[in-house]
Protein backbone atom coordinates (compact mmCIF):
# COMPACT_ATOMS: atom_id res chain seq x y z
CA UNK A 1 0.00 0.00 0.00
CA UNK A 2 1.45 3.12 -0.78
CA UNK A 3 2.09 5.38 2.07
CA UNK A 4 -0.23 8.99 2.33
CA UNK A 5 2.54 10.49 4.15
CA UNK A 6 4.34 13.16 2.41
CA UNK A 7 8.12 12.25 3.50
CA UNK A 8 9.26 16.19 3.34
CA UNK A 9 6.31 16.84 5.85
CA UNK A 10 6.93 13.71 8.53
CA UNK A 11 9.91 15.73 10.63
CA UNK A 12 7.78 19.05 10.05
CA UNK A 13 4.59 17.26 11.82
CA UNK A 14 7.02 15.62 14.20
CA UNK A 15 9.04 19.04 15.51
CA UNK A 16 5.93 21.16 15.39
CA UNK A 17 3.93 18.94 17.53
CA UNK A 18 6.80 17.73 20.06
CA UNK A 19 7.44 21.38 20.60
CA UNK A 20 3.71 22.03 21.53
CA UNK A 21 3.80 19.38 23.48
CA UNK A 22 6.52 20.19 25.45
CA UNK A 23 5.22 23.44 25.93
CA UNK A 24 1.21 23.04 26.81
CA UNK A 25 0.85 19.09 27.99
CA UNK A 26 -1.16 18.36 31.46
CA UNK A 27 0.56 18.30 34.64
CA UNK A 28 -0.96 14.37 35.16
CA UNK A 29 0.38 12.54 37.72
CA UNK A 30 1.82 9.70 35.32
CA UNK A 31 3.50 12.17 32.78
CA UNK A 32 7.49 12.17 33.45
CA UNK A 33 6.70 8.66 35.17
CA UNK A 34 10.17 6.21 34.72
CA UNK A 35 7.97 3.24 36.48
CA UNK A 36 6.75 1.04 33.34
CA UNK A 37 4.66 -0.84 36.39
CA UNK A 38 2.77 3.14 37.15
CA UNK A 39 3.31 3.56 32.94
CA UNK A 40 1.01 0.31 33.05
CA UNK A 41 -1.35 1.25 35.48
CA UNK A 42 -2.02 4.42 34.25
CA UNK A 43 -2.25 3.53 30.44
CA UNK A 44 -4.93 0.04 31.72
CA UNK A 45 -6.86 2.68 33.69
CA UNK A 46 -6.76 5.67 31.12
CA UNK A 47 -8.61 3.25 28.39
CA UNK A 48 -12.36 4.89 27.57
CA UNK A 49 -12.31 6.42 30.90
CA UNK A 50 -11.84 10.47 31.32
CA UNK A 51 -8.51 11.81 33.13
CA UNK A 52 -10.78 13.10 35.60
CA UNK A 53 -12.34 10.17 36.51
CA UNK A 54 -8.78 7.99 36.40
CA UNK A 55 -6.42 10.21 39.21
CA UNK A 56 -8.07 9.69 42.01
CA UNK A 57 -8.21 5.79 41.31
CA UNK A 58 -4.53 6.04 40.16
CA UNK A 59 -3.27 7.18 43.18
CA UNK A 60 -5.61 4.76 45.63
CA UNK A 61 -4.16 1.77 43.19
CA UNK A 62 -0.87 2.81 43.55
CA UNK A 63 -0.94 2.98 47.32
CA UNK A 64 -2.54 0.00 47.28
CA UNK A 65 0.10 -1.72 45.38
CA UNK A 66 3.36 -0.06 44.94
CA UNK A 67 4.53 -2.81 42.54
CA UNK A 68 4.30 -5.41 40.47
CA UNK A 69 4.98 -7.82 44.03
CA UNK A 70 2.29 -6.52 45.81
CA UNK A 71 -0.35 -6.83 42.69
CA UNK A 72 0.41 -10.02 42.08
CA UNK A 73 0.54 -11.10 45.96
CA UNK A 74 -3.15 -9.80 46.29
CA UNK A 75 -6.36 -11.77 46.58
CA UNK A 76 -8.12 -10.71 43.24
CA UNK A 77 -10.74 -9.44 45.05
CA UNK A 78 -9.28 -6.63 46.94
CA UNK A 79 -7.75 -5.48 43.74
CA UNK A 80 -11.47 -5.33 42.47
CA UNK A 81 -12.36 -3.44 45.44
CA UNK A 82 -9.84 -1.13 44.97
CA UNK A 83 -10.94 -0.78 41.20
CA UNK A 84 -14.83 -0.63 42.29
CA UNK A 85 -17.18 1.86 40.13
CA UNK A 86 -13.96 2.55 37.76
CA UNK A 87 -15.72 0.13 35.04
CA UNK A 88 -14.32 -2.61 32.63
CA UNK A 89 -13.58 -4.64 35.40
CA UNK A 90 -11.83 -7.73 32.71
CA UNK A 91 -9.18 -4.58 32.91
CA UNK A 92 -8.34 -5.38 36.39
CA UNK A 93 -8.87 -8.84 36.46
CA UNK A 94 -6.08 -9.02 33.36
CA UNK A 95 -3.85 -6.42 35.54
CA UNK A 96 -3.59 -9.44 38.35
CA UNK A 97 -3.26 -12.08 35.77
CA UNK A 98 -0.31 -10.11 34.05
CA UNK A 99 1.27 -9.60 37.41
CA UNK A 100 1.14 -13.06 38.24
CA UNK A 101 2.48 -14.01 35.36
CA UNK A 102 5.22 -10.60 35.37
CA UNK A 103 6.47 -12.05 38.56
CA UNK A 104 6.39 -15.70 37.60
CA UNK A 105 8.37 -15.37 34.35
CA UNK A 106 9.85 -12.27 34.38
CA UNK A 107 11.15 -11.81 38.25
CA UNK A 108 8.87 -9.28 38.33
CA UNK A 109 10.25 -7.01 35.65
CA UNK A 110 8.00 -6.02 32.85
CA UNK A 111 9.16 -6.69 29.27
CA UNK A 112 10.54 -4.38 27.24
CA UNK A 113 9.31 -5.41 23.59
CA UNK A 114 6.27 -4.32 22.47
CA UNK A 115 6.23 -8.44 20.82
CA UNK A 116 6.82 -9.67 24.58
CA UNK A 117 4.19 -7.26 26.26
CA UNK A 118 1.46 -8.34 23.40
CA UNK A 119 1.83 -12.13 25.04
CA UNK A 120 0.45 -10.73 28.30
CA UNK A 121 -2.95 -10.62 29.69
CA UNK A 122 -5.27 -7.59 28.90
CA UNK A 123 -1.93 -6.62 26.81
CA UNK A 124 -3.62 -5.84 23.15
CA UNK A 125 -1.92 -3.35 20.33
CA UNK A 126 -2.92 -0.06 22.32
CA UNK A 127 -1.22 -1.40 25.79
CA UNK A 128 1.38 -2.84 24.57
CA UNK A 129 2.82 -0.20 22.06
CA UNK A 130 1.92 2.93 24.61
CA UNK A 131 4.22 0.64 27.49
CA UNK A 132 6.80 -0.40 25.06
CA UNK A 133 7.46 3.52 23.53
CA UNK A 134 6.49 5.15 26.83
CA UNK A 135 8.80 3.36 29.43
CA UNK A 136 10.93 1.58 27.29
CA UNK A 137 11.80 3.73 24.22
CA UNK A 138 10.43 1.21 21.73
CA UNK A 139 9.79 3.57 18.30
CA UNK A 140 6.09 1.46 18.13
CA UNK A 141 2.79 3.16 17.44
CA UNK A 142 0.00 3.08 19.80
CA UNK A 143 -3.19 4.11 18.45
CA UNK A 144 -5.85 4.99 20.95
CA UNK A 145 -9.24 7.07 19.96
CA UNK A 146 -7.76 10.64 20.31
CA UNK A 147 -4.72 9.46 17.99
CA UNK A 148 -7.18 7.94 15.36
CA UNK A 149 -9.32 10.88 14.89
CA UNK A 150 -6.14 13.18 14.61
CA UNK A 151 -4.69 10.90 11.80
CA UNK A 152 -8.14 10.43 10.08
CA UNK A 153 -8.06 14.11 10.12
CA UNK A 154 -4.82 15.33 9.79
CA UNK A 155 -4.47 12.88 6.52
CA UNK A 156 -8.42 13.30 5.29
CA UNK A 157 -8.88 9.36 5.88
CA UNK A 158 -12.44 9.81 4.25
CA UNK A 159 -13.09 5.56 4.99
CA UNK A 160 -14.45 4.01 7.61
CA UNK A 161 -11.45 4.06 9.77
CA UNK A 162 -12.19 0.86 11.82
CA UNK A 163 -12.10 -1.42 9.35
CA UNK A 164 -10.80 -2.23 5.61
CA UNK A 165 -8.19 0.16 3.52
CA UNK A 166 -8.97 2.80 5.56
CA UNK A 167 -8.13 1.45 8.95
CA UNK A 168 -4.73 0.39 7.07
CA UNK A 169 -3.73 3.18 6.08
CA UNK A 170 -4.27 4.85 9.09
CA UNK A 171 -2.41 2.13 11.41
CA UNK A 172 0.54 2.63 8.61
CA UNK A 173 0.76 6.52 8.89
CA UNK A 174 0.99 5.88 12.94
CA UNK A 175 3.80 3.77 11.79
CA UNK A 176 5.66 6.28 9.81
CA UNK A 177 5.49 9.06 11.83
CA UNK A 178 6.31 7.77 15.50
CA UNK A 179 9.32 9.61 16.15
CA UNK A 180 12.52 7.56 16.71
CA UNK A 181 14.02 9.65 19.17
CA UNK A 182 11.48 10.42 21.11
CA UNK A 183 8.78 7.53 21.00
CA UNK A 184 7.40 8.18 24.02
CA UNK A 185 6.60 11.69 24.18
CA UNK A 186 5.74 11.21 20.44
CA UNK A 187 2.68 9.22 21.47
CA UNK A 188 1.74 11.14 24.86
CA UNK A 189 1.70 14.31 22.43
CA UNK A 190 -0.93 12.30 19.61
CA UNK A 191 -2.95 11.48 22.64
CA UNK A 192 -2.56 15.05 24.16
CA UNK A 193 -3.52 16.47 20.79
CA UNK A 194 -6.94 14.64 20.58
CA UNK A 195 -7.84 14.90 23.85
CA UNK A 196 -7.57 18.77 24.47
CA UNK A 197 -7.43 20.36 21.01
CA UNK A 198 -8.51 17.89 17.91
CA UNK A 199 -12.04 17.48 19.86
CA UNK A 200 -14.42 14.95 18.61
CA UNK A 201 -17.35 17.59 17.73
CA UNK A 202 -15.87 21.10 17.99
CA UNK A 203 -11.72 20.77 17.29
CA UNK A 204 -10.15 23.94 17.98
CA UNK A 205 -7.95 24.27 15.34
CA UNK A 206 -6.95 27.51 15.71
CA UNK A 207 -4.69 26.04 18.48
CA UNK A 208 -3.48 22.89 17.08
CA UNK A 209 -0.07 23.34 15.93
CA UNK A 210 -0.16 21.48 12.69
CA UNK A 211 -3.14 23.08 11.58
CA UNK A 212 -1.94 24.24 8.32
CA UNK A 213 -0.19 20.90 7.39
CA UNK A 214 -4.23 19.21 8.22
CA UNK A 215 -5.60 18.13 5.66
CA UNK A 216 -8.92 18.07 6.46
CA UNK A 217 -8.58 21.73 7.92
CA UNK A 218 -7.45 22.37 4.57
CA UNK A 219 -10.51 21.20 3.01
CA UNK A 220 -12.72 22.24 5.97
CA UNK A 221 -13.95 18.53 6.01
CA UNK A 222 -12.97 18.46 10.00
CA UNK A 223 -16.80 18.63 11.12
CA UNK A 224 -17.12 14.96 9.17
CA UNK A 225 -14.16 13.18 10.27
CA UNK A 226 -12.78 10.57 11.11
CA UNK A 227 -15.79 8.25 9.73
CA UNK A 228 -17.15 5.32 11.80
CA UNK A 229 -19.59 2.66 11.26
CA UNK A 230 -23.13 3.60 12.52
CA UNK A 231 -23.76 2.77 15.71
CA UNK A 232 -26.57 -0.10 16.36
CA UNK A 233 -28.72 0.57 18.94
CA UNK A 234 -28.50 -1.09 21.89
CA UNK A 235 -30.66 -3.81 23.00
CA UNK A 236 -32.18 -3.70 26.51
CA UNK A 237 -32.71 -5.97 28.94
CA UNK A 238 -34.77 -6.22 32.07
CA UNK A 239 -32.93 -7.93 34.96
CA UNK A 240 -34.13 -8.50 38.61
CA UNK A 241 -31.96 -9.12 42.04
CA UNK A 242 -33.09 -10.04 45.39
CA UNK A 243 -32.68 -8.58 48.66
CA UNK A 244 -33.38 -11.77 50.84
CA UNK A 245 -32.98 -10.64 54.43
CA UNK A 246 -32.85 -13.33 57.21
CA UNK A 247 -31.31 -12.90 60.76
CA UNK A 248 -30.74 -9.20 60.02
CA UNK A 249 -28.08 -9.79 57.20
CA UNK A 250 -28.93 -10.42 53.51
CA UNK A 251 -27.73 -12.46 51.06
CA UNK A 252 -25.07 -11.44 48.51
CA UNK A 253 -23.55 -13.78 45.84
CA UNK A 254 -20.35 -13.58 44.08
CA UNK A 255 -20.53 -13.70 40.30
CA UNK A 256 -18.74 -16.45 38.37
CA UNK A 257 -14.84 -15.41 37.70
CA UNK A 258 -14.83 -16.26 34.15
CA UNK A 259 -17.94 -14.10 33.03
CA UNK A 260 -19.36 -10.76 32.43
CA UNK A 261 -18.39 -8.39 35.81
CA UNK A 262 -16.18 -11.58 37.21
CA UNK A 263 -15.49 -12.07 40.55
CA UNK A 264 -17.39 -9.23 42.03
CA UNK A 265 -20.38 -9.57 44.06
CA UNK A 266 -24.04 -8.99 43.77
CA UNK A 267 -27.48 -8.99 45.03
CA UNK A 268 -28.49 -12.34 42.99
CA UNK A 269 -30.63 -12.49 40.17
CA UNK A 270 -30.67 -12.63 36.43
CA UNK A 271 -32.24 -11.56 33.02
CA UNK A 272 -35.55 -11.72 32.80
CA UNK A 273 -37.43 -14.21 30.02
CA UNK A 274 -39.80 -13.67 27.32
CA UNK A 275 -43.26 -14.34 29.05
CA UNK A 276 -42.26 -14.19 32.84
CA UNK A 277 -42.84 -11.38 35.07
CA UNK A 278 -40.22 -9.92 37.10
CA UNK A 279 -41.18 -11.90 40.13
CA UNK A 280 -41.35 -15.20 37.74
CA UNK A 281 -37.62 -14.12 36.61
CA UNK A 282 -36.56 -13.81 40.23
CA UNK A 283 -38.06 -16.97 41.37
CA UNK A 284 -36.51 -19.05 38.69
CA UNK A 285 -32.83 -17.03 38.81
CA UNK A 286 -32.57 -17.75 42.82
CA UNK A 287 -33.79 -21.29 42.18
CA UNK A 288 -30.77 -21.77 39.12
CA UNK A 289 -28.11 -20.12 41.13
CA UNK A 290 -28.34 -20.83 44.45
CA UNK A 291 -31.22 -23.28 44.98
CA UNK A 292 -33.21 -21.56 47.32
CA UNK A 293 -36.94 -20.91 47.30
CA UNK A 294 -38.06 -17.52 47.61
CA UNK A 295 -41.18 -15.03 47.67
CA UNK A 296 -40.91 -12.02 46.04
CA UNK A 297 -42.00 -8.92 48.30
CA UNK A 298 -42.15 -5.06 47.65
CA UNK A 299 -39.87 -3.56 45.38
CA UNK A 300 -36.87 -2.05 46.27
CA UNK A 301 -35.40 0.19 43.64
CA UNK A 302 -34.97 -0.13 39.53
CA UNK A 303 -32.15 1.25 38.35
CA UNK A 304 -31.18 2.32 35.04
CA UNK A 305 -27.44 1.39 33.40
CA UNK A 306 -25.65 1.28 30.19
CA UNK A 307 -22.93 -1.33 29.32
CA UNK A 308 -20.90 -1.69 26.12
CA UNK A 309 -23.24 -3.53 24.49
CA UNK A 310 -26.38 -3.32 26.03
CA UNK A 311 -28.65 -1.53 28.59
CA UNK A 312 -30.14 -2.63 31.47
CA UNK A 313 -33.17 -1.88 33.87
CA UNK A 314 -32.10 -3.38 37.33
CA UNK A 315 -35.47 -4.10 39.52
CA UNK A 316 -34.52 -4.98 43.30
CA UNK A 317 -37.25 -6.46 45.56
CA UNK A 318 -37.54 -7.41 48.93
CA UNK A 319 -37.65 -11.10 48.97
CA UNK A 320 -37.93 -13.67 51.62
CA UNK A 321 -36.57 -17.03 52.42
CA UNK A 322 -38.79 -19.72 51.93
CA UNK A 323 -36.67 -23.00 51.63
CA UNK A 324 -33.77 -23.99 51.13
CA UNK A 325 -29.79 -23.70 52.40
CA UNK A 326 -27.81 -21.58 49.89
CA UNK A 327 -25.58 -23.30 46.76
CA UNK A 328 -22.86 -22.28 44.71
CA UNK A 329 -24.64 -23.40 41.80
CA UNK A 330 -24.13 -20.80 39.17
CA UNK A 331 -22.32 -18.44 41.77
CA UNK A 332 -18.70 -18.30 42.57
CA UNK A 333 -19.86 -17.86 46.69
CA UNK A 334 -22.43 -16.59 48.59
CA UNK A 335 -22.14 -14.87 52.07
CA UNK A 336 -24.89 -13.77 54.38
CA UNK A 337 -23.71 -9.88 55.39
CA UNK A 338 -24.94 -7.11 57.77
CA UNK A 339 -25.56 -4.15 55.59
CA UNK A 340 -22.46 -2.10 57.58
CA UNK A 341 -20.44 -5.37 56.12
CA UNK A 342 -21.31 -4.88 52.49
CA UNK A 343 -18.30 -1.94 52.39
CA UNK A 344 -15.70 -4.95 52.46
CA UNK A 345 -16.86 -6.44 49.28
CA UNK A 346 -16.37 -4.86 45.55
CA UNK A 347 -19.91 -4.36 44.10
CA UNK A 348 -21.19 -2.95 40.46
CA UNK A 349 -22.00 0.26 40.37
CA UNK A 350 -25.78 -1.00 39.76
CA UNK A 351 -25.50 -3.27 42.84
CA UNK A 352 -24.22 -0.01 44.99
CA UNK A 353 -27.38 2.07 44.04
CA UNK A 354 -29.15 -1.33 45.48
CA UNK A 355 -27.27 -0.74 48.83
CA UNK A 356 -27.52 2.89 48.72
CA UNK A 357 -31.11 2.49 48.51
CA UNK A 358 -31.07 0.10 51.38
CA UNK A 359 -29.05 2.48 53.44
CA UNK A 360 -31.74 5.44 52.53
CA UNK A 361 -34.74 3.09 53.70
CA UNK A 362 -32.73 2.97 57.48
CA UNK A 363 -34.85 -0.04 58.29
CA UNK A 364 -32.82 -2.94 59.65
CA UNK A 365 -33.02 -6.27 58.04
CA UNK A 366 -35.28 -8.80 59.47
CA UNK A 367 -36.79 -12.31 58.41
Amino acid sequence: MTPIVDSSEVKKIRCRLLEWYYQYRRNLPWRGESSPYRIWVSEVMLQQTQVTTVIPYYHRFLAKFADVWALAAAPLEEVLKVWEGLGYYARARNLHKAAIEIVKKYDGQLPQTYAELRRLPGFGDYTAGAVAAIAFGEAVPAIDGNAKRLLARLFAIKGDIQRGKAAQQLKQTAVTLVDPNHPGDWTQAMMELGATVCLPLSPRCSSCPIHDLCAAHLQGIEQELPIKSAKKDLPHYDVTAAVIRQGGKVLIAQRPLDGMLGGLWEFPGGKQKDGETLAECLRREIQEELGLEIEVGQPLVSIKHGYTHFKITLHAFYCRLLAGQPQALEVADWRWVALDEMDAFPFARSDLKIIAALKKQKTPARD
